[in-house]
Formats: C-alpha cells, structure tokens, sequence
C-alpha cells in the first residue's frame, strides 16, 4: 500500500546523499521535494524534476524566527515545511508527511524484531490510526536507535514530540517556528493547545544522528555554533518544561510531557473499529 496523503521530503546539501528519497524509492512510494532555487540544477541532475518543489523565498523573508538575527543566518527548515503544509492544502489533502533528507530506511518493529519495511503500508497504517480520532493533530515513527533489542516497549506513546518525520493535520491553527528546535516547539504547542500526538514504536525511522552526514544544519548550525543555541532557544519558548542538560557529549535540551498526560483521544462520533488484528497483508520475507 502506499500513504494516501502527500510526502514532502525537506532537503538542503543533499543532492549527493539523497537518503530519504532512496528510502522512499525503494519502497515505490511518491514525494516531492523541497529545495532552494540555487540548488535546482544539482538535485534535477539526479532526482525526477517532477518531484522538485522549489521554495519561495517568502516563507523565509516572513518566518517567525523568535530572534533578532533576521536572515543574517540561516533559517533552518522550518520555511520550507510551513510551505509544505499550505501546498498540501492547495492540493485539496486533509492531512500532509513532511520529512527530514536523512533518513535511511523505515521498519515494522515486532516481537522485539526490527525488520525493514519494502512499501509503504506502515505509513498507511498510521495514517488510518491518526484518522480514528477527532483531536489527534500529529503522528509519527520513534527513531530505531531509541528502542533497545532486549526491552519491552508498547506499541505507541501518547502526547510527546514528533521529530523527522512527521504526519501533520492540515486544519490545525499552527505553522511551524522557531530557527532551531522547531518540531519540538510545534510538538509542546499542540500539547498545550489540548490537542494530541502518537509516538508510534510499532513502526520506525532509521534516521542518521544529528551532524554524521554533511548538508542540512550541519554546515550552518552544527558546525560553527554547536547545539547549545538551539537549546537554549526552545528552554526560552517553553521554561515551564524545556531546560539545558549536558549528555551524549553535548548540550541537549530536556522537556517534560508529564504535563499532557491528560490530553485525551476523543474517537470520532459513529466509528466502530473492528476487532482483531489487522496486519494490512504484512508478511516477514528474506530478502538479498
């Protein structure tokens, strides 16, 4: 199967690594994807021109960076996510996926077995989750090097953050902000707007850590400042939960969602969802 709602893959610098549209070109699933004027030429070299979206630069000239650096530094990639959101709009889509360029593959996480995905089905099936529900505002994938082999771990979290790839409803009255940190900052909006997100475990993202592969922030954040601005910009925004801890060798931020537990799913009036398992025809196959 493939997702019904419209992929956006956000990419800067990455002409060459290209690793989310290999991804998503080995599971034959479509996407668009968004760049800079300047790099036209290098991504239409080796992706389908039909899948450029080239951003306007507007969304960067008007973007809520909650600093006064303006656009003496880069904005970081939450333009061109806002610009995807109101093209999926345009397209007539209810709900939008917009994605970070480096991630690998994704995968179906069952019985404490990680197992690469071929197609598109897991991004179906939660979309077929989120659209249970009349107060769900975004879902999507955990990282896989955050679910420890040996442990075990349910099959989705409610109302935390959702970071690189992202299952947005289109209706929300939110865009993204923020010039650094910014899906941690729609992610706590939402929560104390009441609304809900879904962490989901069952299905994964194999992303890249931060600052292994060139492009993206890494040449203009990461590399000449470190993470500890950006740190410090989300504990600004949300000092009621966000603050600055020192781990994995580098300033991170720490929030606390204890706070949303009480944001509660509201099914939608007159749904029945059928009982039993529903695995979308998966089935586990070894491949070479």
């Amino acid at each position: 199967m493939n997702p019904r709602h419209p992929i956006y893959i956000v990419s800067k610098g990455r002409a060459d690594s290209r690793l989310t549209m290999k991804g998503l070109d080995y599971m034959q699933v479509p996407y668009h994807v968004i760049i800079e004027q300047q790099e036209f030429d290098d991504y239409a070299a080796v992706i389908d021109p039909g899948k450029l979206l080239v951003l306007d630069v507007g969304y960067q000239v008007n973007y809520e960076t909650l600093d006064e650096l303006g656009l003496s530094k880069s904005t970081g990639p939450g333009p061109a996510r806002n610009f995807a959101w109101d093209h999926a709009i345009k397209s007539g889509a209810s709900w939008h996926w917009v994605m970070d360029d480096n991630i690998r593959y994704f995968c179906r996480h069952q019985n404490n077995k990680i197992i690469k995905v071929m197609d598109g089905t897991i991004l179906c099936c939660m979309e077929d989750w989120a659209d249970r529900y009349d107060n769900v505002a975004m879902v999507g994938p955990q990282y896989e090097f955050f679910l420890p082999r040996r442990e075990k771990h349910k099959p989705l979290i409610l109302n935390t953050r959702i970071y690189s790839c992202n299952l947005i409803r289109n209706d929300l009255p939110f865009r993204w902000r923020c010039r650094y940190n910014e899906d941690t900052d729609l992610s706590l909006r939402l929560l104390k707007a009441g609304w809900c997100t879904a962490q989901f475990n069952a299905f994964l993202q194999k992303k890249m850590p931060t600052q292994t592969i060139g492009g993206g922030c890494t040449k203009d954040f990461y590399i000449p400042e470190g993470t500890l601005p950006k740190s410090q910009m989300l504990a600004a925004v949300h000092p009621d939960v966000a603050r600055i801890v020192w781990k994995y060798g580098r300033w991170h931020h720490q929030v606390d969602y204890r706070p949303f537990k009480g944001n509660r799913l509201r099914l939608k009036t007159g749904l029945r969802i059928p009982e039993g398992v529903n695995d979308y025809g998966m089935q586990i196959r070894s491949v070479s």
